[in-house]
């Protein structure tokens, strides 16, 4: 994998934390997570047959779903900005 295929975190991070030192709130995590989904689907569109990315392209959506349920119980407003903001369905 060439360095040019990895995910950029930073440009995220800095786009969704809510202070200087954010790394690690559940706005963070989720978009995060969300960009990855997005990079891994991108990849399985031309590998169809790629059973072990697909696995955990399941796995991270799963964490992501986890997340904005938790986000969605504890403060609604922050679940359905953050919500807007990525272009989630829900």
């Amino acid at each position: 994998m060439s360095k040019a295929e990895y995910l950029e975190k930073g440009p995220v991070i800095d786009a969704f934390r809510m202070h200087e030192k954010d790394t690690g709130s559940c706005e963070v995590q989720v978009a995060i997570l969300t960009a990855r989904i997005q990079h891994i689907t991108e990849h399985l569109r031309s590998h169809k047959k790629d059973y072990h990315s697909r696995r955990g392209l399941i796995a991270m959506a799963n964490r992501r779903r986890k997340l904005l349920d938790y986000l969605q119980k504890h403060s609604l407003s922050r679940y359905e900005a953050l919500i807007q903001r990525l272009n989630l369905r829900r």
